[in-house]
């Protein structure tokens, strides 16, 4: 039998319709503590606090949003993203890890995570995150142009990357910097104006964080299709 899993919901007068959390962490005053306050900023939560078990409850699809622990009992957090984004869910992940260094990062977005939090973490800064992943996931509802670049076509509407006859899957950070790129394609974009737009002000992390993304966006395309300016940024290479 499955353990029960702790549900919060929102206080009367909330959304009708609030977004739907799932929080798996196995620190359960912390898992409590965020689900408290996840409410009370108007969102559904629920709370498990294994691996394998989040597995099983972030497959079912209902969410839109999972926050996750890399360090959990049954499952570890990095094999829970990477099944998850093997069976073809794109849920935004926001990991959580009491771990530090940039190989630990790489890892988590190595595995198809959206963000990433360092313990201990702000509460104001974990909800500016959230509210940042959401607002992403959200941005493909009006009519936007599709760009095609040789044989790469990137539907910002959709939220749809091809290349060839093959779809690409991205998770919302890489979409979202391939598509700084993509509507500025044979300019130079910095570092600096790609942490503007695709990460938010709550962001205190190290800004070569660009690069984890840029490398996993050669890739997954191809290497030649973003080139580096040295001191300068990157650009979409359009005659590639």
């Amino acid at each position: 039998m499955r353990p029960p899993v702790a549900h919060h919901h929102p206080a009367r007068g909330a959304s009708r319709r609030p977004s739907r959390f799932l929080i798996v962490e196995d620190e359960k005053r912390l898992a409590v503590s965020l689900a408290k306050g996840l409410t009370a900023e108007g969102y559904a939560v629920d709370v498990v606090h294994d691996g394998l078990e989040g597995l099983h409850r972030a497959g079912e699809g209902v969410y839109d949003l999972v926050i996750l622990d890399i360090m959990l009992p049954g499952l570890n957090g990095y094999r829970v993203c990477a099944a998850l984004r093997a069976a073809g869910h794109d849920v935004p992940i926001l990991m959580l890890t009491a771990k530090d260094g940039e190989y630990d990062e790489a890892e988590g977005l190595d595995t198809g995570a959206d963000d990433y939090l360092t313990k201990p973490f702000s509460y104001v800064v974990l909800v500016a995150r959230v509210k940042a992943l959401l607002r992403r996931r959200g941005q493909g509802a009006g009519a936007s142009p599709v760009h095609v670049h040789g044989d790469l076509r990137v539907d910002t509407g959709a939220r749809r990357v091809f290349l060839g006859e093959d779809e690409v899957t991205l998770t919302a950070k890489e979409f979202a910097v391939l598509e700084q790129l993509v509507v500025r394609a044979g300019q130079v974009v910095s570092k600096a104006e790609i942490l503007e737009h695709v990460w938010d002000f709550a962001y205190d992390g190290d800004p070569n964080i660009v690069e984890v993304y840029v490398s996993a966006l050669r890739r997954k395309l191809r290497a030649g299709l973003i080139g580096t300016v040295r001191g300068a940024g990157y650009r979409l290479e359009t005659g590639r």
